[in-house]
């Protein structure tokens, strides 16, 4: 799945890139190769290409006429001006496509420009878009003049009298219509001339694939009508991060692809190189790069106002970065091959640097994330529901009303009796609720001003009992747990069995009317103060390690049962080591199959997982707590915090991104995609970056204890040390990372121990 998300989308995508796969094999791209290869180079000089290539200057690709002929160039151009009538989220998926076979041409400079003509408001918009739109027009946009040169312009008649150089525009020496920033003494204008009322000249191009050009112009008289009023650079800097951006995240996802299909198949050593866990890592970090490029570029399709600026900047920051970082790995994971001519990964980390060039340094838009930012800012990532949802919507808020007019634990036993605590579930215990009816649920309760029960390690014990349990056990603990009244522990981990826990040693020996367990736990959280364990044990030894595990439930009050606090970093005792001896378990107390439990683990397991990559665990360590901290300074911010700020809300922005695809997939009856994984493995660690931001931000004062009592310094401190855990306890991040390989890109599983 790529940047769209509907069977629309995915419909589009699977024809566009069946389309490139019949016209655009690789001889027509390596042709290209050849000619831009020495373009705008002197006779004789060293060009770089491949022998025998000739020299010349490029031209419309022979694939033109049937690109344009697929209505490729019009997907977000009303109908009035020959388009589809679709929008820029739809060129996005047809663009990724198109990148990912690297396909020439000019068809991304002439969507920047025709976008630019339609944000406008000139007359201009009926006379080129529509020529813009069926292939018979081609056109370039100049970014960055600011940087590269600079047109000034006279206001005369109306039009404008420009003179100037715009250097380095994409696709500007095959464009018919040339689409420029003007800066006069009013401020910047935009104008839409014909290339052939300008001088340009070629520049020999990084990227392979299509070419560049300087634009200069001398006195032309720009008529009124091709002024392109009301086009800010605000527009202009969206759509382009917004295009460029998929048309980086179609680099990275070739990337990602050939290079995990690459480390299947290479062996070295004995074994695939896709098996070392450096080689699974780096192409599992390529993947976190991609989603995360085509979570904000989808998002910034979707946003409005200034929410439009902050999106696509932070569209600008993650996607070209994206494409970089995903070239160069997948050179990388070549090895030697991938670093010849002949290898094509040159030509995606080409077109990844070209695209990033033209953008803008990313740490421009970092600063500008950073200023929005702090302005006060921000991206609602709000689900549009249907209107027929209205009369379930109207149903569930009656009925919560009830419950908000209760109080304490009387209001959280009635959240809990009508299934809104854990909705999914089935009822009598959650109300089998759709994902549609969840979304509508949670909105409603937090609109009610009703404070869900806080159920800790119940709320991963919870699945485990409905799917596994017995009626006695659903009975006696479910409904205490679902209200927050019983505390639990998980005893999973033991000293040599950390995220490795079928290795656990923890015996389970059968004795008349139960079992008696005997073994050490260790990182138990809560278990201080535990009223019930959850815990799993080997009940026989003969069998392979994922075998021969029973699940039980302790009372943590039994005989034999010691609970011995562990202090953390932070000098408090969240977690703890226990230890059983002797401990009777009662037959009724098993959970599931005797020798089955690991079956029961993983759901248990499972749902620890989607819990604990939600938020900030509970230590206050997010994006708006940096904020107010950077407002409460009372001073700027020097570049380098900006920096840091701008990368903390970047990454912020992608996971909700990624979470609002997690949940429309779901509303849609699709399983999540990689969306899911990726947002987990993000949000473990980042809470980390934004509290080592916020200390950065404090300065000296952060010699100050690590104690929230102690003002901000405290606080952050206490922060700083505290989310160390967060990418050790809900399975490593090393562990997740292995996840992605093995299970969405499909790289070799570790070898067993010994082989």
């Amino acid at each position: 799945m790529g940047i769209g998300l509907n069977e629309e989308h995915e419909a589009l995508r699977e024809s566009v890139s069946g389309w490139a796969e019949r016209a655009v094999p690789a001889d027509v791209v390596r042709g290209v190769v050849n000619v831009l290869a020495q373009s705008g180079a002197q006779p004789g000089a060293q060009s770089g290409a491949e022998p025998g290539a000739s020299s010349g200057m490029e031209e419309r690709p022979a694939f033109w006429p049937a690109l344009a002929g697929q209505g490729l160039l019009g997907l977000h151009l009303p109908e009035e001006y020959g388009g589809s009538g679709y929008g820029l989220l739809e060129a996005a998926v047809a663009i990724e496509a198109l990148s990912e076979r690297m396909t020439p041409g000019p068809m991304v400079p002439t969507i920047l420009a025709s976008g630019a003509i339609l944000a406008s408001e000139a007359k201009a918009r009926a006379d080129l878009l529509p020529g813009l739109a069926d292939g018979s027009l081609t056109g370039a946009l100049a970014l960055n003049s600011e940087i590269t040169g600079e047109i000034t312009g006279e206001r005369e008649d109306g039009g404008l009298r420009i003179t100037g150089t715009a250097a380095h525009v994409l696709g500007a020496g095959v464009a018919d219509v040339l689409v420029l920033p003007v800066t006069t003494n009013t401020g910047e204008e935009w104008v839409a001339i014909d290339a052939a009322q300008a001088t340009v000249t070629v520049v020999r191009p990084l990227d392979l694939t299509r070419g560049v050009a300087m634009v200069e112009v001398s006195g032309l008289e720009v008529p009124a009508e091709r002024v392109l009023t009301g086009l800010t650079r605000n527009e202009v800097l969206a759509t382009a991060a917004i295009v460029l951006g998929a048309d980086a995240a179609g680099v990275a996802a070739w990337c990602v692809a050939a290079a995990a299909g690459y480390a299947k198949v290479r062996v070295q050593f004995g074994r695939p190189i896709g098996q070392f866990q450096g080689v699974k890592h780096k192409i599992s970090r390529m993947l976190v790069a991609l989603e995360q490029a085509r979570a904000t570029v989808w998002d910034a399709t979707r946003a409005e106002g200034a929410e439009r600026d902050h999106a696509a900047a932070i569209a600008a920051v993650m996607a070209p970065d994206a494409a970089v970082q995903c070239a160069r790995d997948a050179i990388q994971t070549f090895g030697g091959i991938g670093y010849t001519f002949e290898h094509d990964a040159h030509l995606y980390y080409r077109r990844a640097l070209t695209i990033r060039a033209l953008l803008g340094a990313s740490s421009e838009w970092s600063d500008r994330v950073a200023a929005l930012a702090l302005k006060g800012v921000t991206r609602e990532m709000e689900i549009d529901l249907p209107e027929e949802s209205r009369p379930l919507r109207e149903a569930i808020r009656e009925e919560l009303a009830g419950i908000a007019a209760l109080e304490g634990a009387e209001q959280k036993r009635a959240l809990a009796k009508a299934g809104f605590v854990m909705p999914h579930l089935p009822r009598p215990w959650g109300r089998a609720a759709s994902p549609l009816e969840q979304v509508l649920i949670h909105q409603e309760v937090r609109a009610a001003g009703i404070k869900p029960p806080q159920m800790i390690i119940g709320a991963w014990v919870v699945p485990s009992l409905v799917t596994y349990g017995t009626p006695e056990q659903q009975e006696r603990f479910l409904p205490p747990t679902l209200s927050g009244e019983l505390v639990w522990c998980q005893l999973f981990s033991e000293p040599e069995a950390g995220s490795d826990l079928a290795s656990l040693q923890m015996k389970a020996e059968k004795v008349e009317g139960g079992w008696r367990l005997n073994g050490q736990k260790i990182w138990t959280s809560v278990a201080h103060v535990a009223e019930w364990g959850i815990c799993i044990a080997r009940s026989d030894t003969s069998k392979p390690k994922h075998d021969g595990i029973t699940y039980f439930v302790v009372d943590m009050k039994a005989p034999g049962v010691t609970v011995r606090p562990l202090t953390e970093m932070t000098g408090e005792n969240l977690f703890n080591e226990v230890f059983l001896d002797d401990v009777f378990v009662p037959d009724g107390m098993v959970v599931g199959e005797v020798n089955n439990g690991w079956r029961v683990a993983r759901n248990t397991l499972s749902n620890e997982r989607v819990s604990l990559s939600s938020g900030s665990g509970g230590t206050g360590a997010s994006v708006p707590d940096l904020l107010g901290l950077a407002g409460r300074l009372g001073r700027e911010l020097t570049p380098a915090e900006r920096q840091a700020l701008a990368a903390v809300v970047c990454e912020a922005h992608s996971i909700n991104a990624l979470s609002l695809r997690v949940t429309l997939r779901q509303l849609a009856g699709e399983e999540p995609g990689a969306d899911a994984s990726v947002r987990k493995l993000l949000s473990t660690a980042h809470a980390q970056h934004v509290s080592e931001a916020a200390v950065s931000l404090i300065g000296p004062a952060a010699v100050t204890a690590a104690d929230w009592k102690l003002g901000d310094a405290g606080y952050w401190n206490r922060a700083v040390l505290a989310t160390r855990a967060m990418t050790i306890y809900g399975g490593t991040t090393e562990v997740q990372l292995n996840i992605i390989a093995e299970r969405l890109l499909g790289l070799p599983r570790d070898p067993e121990p010994g082989r």
